[in-house]
């Protein structure tokens, strides 16, 4: 186990030499798990850790009668790893959520210098003692800044533990650390305060002062008077309350930073980050996110793989990009039905998985019309709640309309403290709890929550989509994941020219995807003109009736006022400008719903899809991060099985025989 230390103070022990004293103490505990490589018998292992009291049950506290305050002292260290903080673009500065982020780069550097101090696997004898290589043997991949508190610990470890110079010490982790930014909105960036640190961590707080003290004459040396600029680039936000930036740490501790899509990476360098990449452009970097084939086509949609199989072969699993042969049969009507019927069975699993475990009974000749993701403001679950009370009041008006059916579902997650996001929740199950028991509409319209949104839920919805919901405000997301699963799976996408949406729309071409809505420009010179969301309202009659309704409490009968704070959060401020792109929204859906009323040109497009998913392999991400990051060239070298002898020529795939 792995001491970890918090608290305590810093001694001053000679000429610039320091040392944290007095501190208290937990272990950190390691549990292994293998992760086995695909096809080339390689299994690597994922070290997470467990946080432990570093003292057993005492008799003699049970014995003076302080049980209690035992097993409470118990508890507050091992509460350090039972529950991670689940937030997501939502900052929220609390105590244990920092303490578990040093927890766990702590303990993680203590191993990685542990194995590169040490010559043989699994020895425990320190030989390498000089770190000058360290950077060639180890790279730290920030993901996001929850793990930036790397860089003030490698320091101090280098400093006062292996007696580094100080100057050595930063180049040695600048060249071993670089840092993925994932978010572009400003409220979700890490900005921690000075006085937790002053108590918690007070070395670091020591070394991410001196790191700024650094960073600041590198400023002023470039751009000599420019205070606001200083102000604007400095680690220490200065305020009411004193913070420290944690992205502006990660940028200065790091040789490389990232964005996740070119469009994210441009407005990193466009806009937040901008004086930073004024100042090193050449750390700038993109690397767009990427998905494993093997989990989102190979198993979770079986069928679709074997169909793809039976055209292009199997080495597509671990080459993408070989996915482009599938456009050859966008017009073989043998193959489109094929895919149409892989797509019908995939619907109609999960229409019967739907029923066994929530009771609830949809049609799966229905649009199958998702949205899953976190719940949050800027992914617009509300635009897509817009859309449902538009189509629920067109048929309430004219029930014998020409009407494509739909079964609509919202899934994902909240952080615990958003208050507006278990509104959204709450007002998509209550819409959905008028439609669904409206006998006029019966199965034209239905109304889903997927409750406990999760990876082993996202392997059965995914493959059964048809339309995937990426709607976004222009600007907002880094990227997004999901998108490219829902591609791969031969859904179709309705989305906003935001994160992986971009380069999607060039990998398929725009006539394979539904785009709609303002661009990042647009965006940008209707706020700066002065965005006035009530006009939007004034001037759309389905709108106003939709917003009217909400709040009205039509939705909420047993609560008329329930919903007064979101629609008025929309008319007076609406952040993320849903009013402005309703009206355009609306119409794509309805090319949407025509579209699918022709079975045929919309599975042609699902064949573009997913001929074109090649680009969006996790694979790909990583060679780029391997390559252009980390200076390591990529191997497809697969070790021999253990009952091959390496000096046989035969096949390597033959097993053993029993005797």
């Amino acid at each position: 186990m792995i001491p970890i230390h918090f608290f305590g103070k810093v001694e001053t022990v000679g000429k610039n030499k320091h040392k944290w004293v007095n501190t208290q103490m937990v272990y950190a505990m390691p549990y292994d798990s293998p992760i086995p490589g695909y096809g080339n018998n390689t299994v690597n292992t994922m070290r997470l850790w467990s946080a432990k009291a570093p003292k057993n049950f005492d008799l003699k506290f049970f014995n003076d009668g302080e049980y209690i305050q035992a097993v409470c002292d118990r508890n507050l260290a091992e509460n350090i790893s039972r529950v991670l903080y689940p937030n997501d673009n939502m900052f929220e500065g609390k105590e244990l959520r920092l303490k578990q982020e040093y927890f766990m780069v702590a303990a993680t550097l203590q191993d990685i210098i542990r194995r590169y101090k040490s010559s043989k696997f699994g020895c425990r004898d320190p030989v390498r003692t000089n770190f000058e290589a360290f950077p060639e043997k180890v790279a730290i991949q920030l993901n996001d800044t929850h793990p930036a508190l790397a860089i003030p610990e490698l320091m101090r470890i280098l400093v006062d533990i292996e007696e580094m110079p100080w100057d050595k010490a930063l180049e040695i982790t600048q060249r071993a650390c670089a840092y993925t930014n994932h978010t572009l909105l400003p409220e979700a960036l890490e900005r921690w305060p000075i006085h937790m640190f002053e108590y918690l961590l007070p070395r670091h707080l020591q070394i991410i002062y001196d790191i700024n003290a650094y960073h600041m004459e590198r400023v002023a040396k470039m751009w000599p008077g420019d205070f606001d600029r200083m102000r604007r680039m400095s680690i220490i936000e200065e305020g009411h309350v004193k913070n420290i930036n944690m992205a502006h740490l990660s940028i200065v501790g790091s040789h490389a930073i990232n964005g996740v899509a070119a469009i994210h990476s441009d407005l990193l360098q466009k806009g937040l980050f901008k004086d930073f990449f004024e100042m090193d452009p050449h750390k700038f970097q993109n690397k767009t996110n990427g998905i494993t084939p093997r989990r989102w086509l190979l198993l979770c949609n079986p069928n679709l793989a074997d169909l793809i199989a039976e055209k292009l072969g199997e080495t597509w699993v671990t080459k993408l990009d070989e996915l482009r042969g599938l456009e050859k049969f966008a017009n073989d009507q043998k193959f489109l039905l094929s895919v149409a019927k892989v797509k019908q069975e995939n619907k109609m699993k999960f229409a019967q998985y739907l029923e066994s475990t929530t009771g609830m009974r949809i049609d799966p000749s229905a649009m199958f019309d998702v949205q899953v993701k976190r719940i949050h403001e800027y992914k617009r679950q509300l635009l897509n709640i817009l859309h449902i009370v538009t189509i629920y009041n067109r048929l309430k008006k004219n029930p014998s309309m020409d009407f494509t059916p739909r079964v609509v579902m919202i899934g994902g997650k909240a952080a615990p403290g958003y208050h507006m996001a278990k509104q959204l929740i709450k007002l998509y199950n209550n819409v959905g709890r008028v439609v669904n028991n409206d006998k006029i509409v019966g199965n034209k319209l239905k109304v889903v929550f997927l409750e406990n949104y999760r990876v082993s839920l996202a392997e059965k919805v995914i493959p059964a989509a048809d339309l995937s919901e990426q709607i976004s405000t222009a600007g907002t997301e880094a990227s997004g994941t999901g998108n490219m699963k829902f591609m791969l799976n031969g859904a179709l996408t309705i989305g906003t020219l935001d994160g992986a949406n971009v380069e999607m729309a060039e990998e398929m071409g725009k006539d394979n995807i539904f785009i709609f809505g303002m661009t990042v420009d647009e965006v940008d010179e209707l706020v700066k003109k002065g965005y006035k969301p009530r006009d939007y309202y004034e001037k759309n009659d389905d709108l106003r009736q939709a917003l009217d309704m909400i709040r009205g409490g039509f939705f909420s009968p047993e609560r008329p006022d329930l919903f007064h704070d979101v629609v008025d959060a929309l008319l007076n401020h609406d952040r993320f400008c849903l009013l402005a792109d309703y009206e355009a929204y609306i119409k794509c859906q309805d090319e949407v719903s025509a579209l699918y009323k022709d079975p045929m040109a919309w599975t042609k497009k699902c064949v573009m899809n997913i001929a074109a998913s090649g680009k969006f392999s996790s694979d790909r991400t990583i060679e780029q991060y391997a390559r252009e990051i980390w200076g390591v060239e990529p191997s497809d070298f697969v070790i021999p099985p253990p009952y091959v002898d390496p000096g046989r020529s035969d096949d390597v795939d033959e097993a053993p025989t029993s005797k």
